[in-house]
């Protein structure tokens, strides 16, 4: 199957279910954050990954249901790597990265963590917690941190009932640009 088509599939179906303990649904979770970094200008894997970040909530022997049971489902990484078959890591890396942004951006900026949902928070406190100081500063001195952190900002932000957002097929085309082709 032709993987847009399979992206397409997942948030046709899989993407309609309750984004745990938020107001939407996941599959309008990630279209909504990629809409906001549409407004805000990003280049297209960034916003490619903001469509896909949290991807890895359907793919995982852990699912996202799990996560919000207690146990931390990985959905980045899962998520990243099962990404990496088509796309680069400009597009994988950020959705890789998005939960520790969480973590980093809830040590450095505390006021971050009350602008968190109470699921995000209950999420957070599942997957680590905020970082330690050393932990910040390694995270922020690695590659694509700084994509992570405006993935994240979008993330958070992207929780809106009935937001007026493009819906997937809108991003086929900056997806099909962003495939890897053979020989990349």
């Amino acid at each position: 199957m032709n993987p847009i088509d399979e992206l397409a599939r997942l948030f046709a179906e899989e993407g309609t279910r309750d984004y745990f303990g938020e107001p939407v649904s996941q599959a309008a979770h990630m279209l909504q954050a990629a809409a906001l970094a549409v407004r805000d200008g990003a280049p297209e894997p960034l916003v490619a990954a903001a469509l896909l970040h949290d991807i890895g909530h359907f793919h995982g022997l852990v699912r996202g249901a799990d996560l919000m049971r207690g146990t931390d489902n990985r959905h980045g990484d899962t998520g990243a790597d099962w990404l990496a078959r088509w796309f680069d890591d400009a597009v994988c890396e950020p959705v890789r990265l998005h939960v520790d942004a969480k973590r980093y951006l809830c040590a450095v900026e505390p006021e971050y963590y009350d602008r968190l949902s109470d699921a995000s928070r209950y999420t957070l406190s599942v997957q680590g917690g905020p970082m330690t100081e050393a932990e910040a500063a390694a995270f922020a001195d690695g590659p694509y941190a700084d994509d992570a952190v405006r993935l994240r900002r979008w993330d958070e932000a992207a929780k809106e009932p009935g937001a007026g957002v493009p819906p997937f097929e809108w991003y086929r085309p900056l997806l099909e640009r962003r495939l890897l082709r053979d020989g990349e």
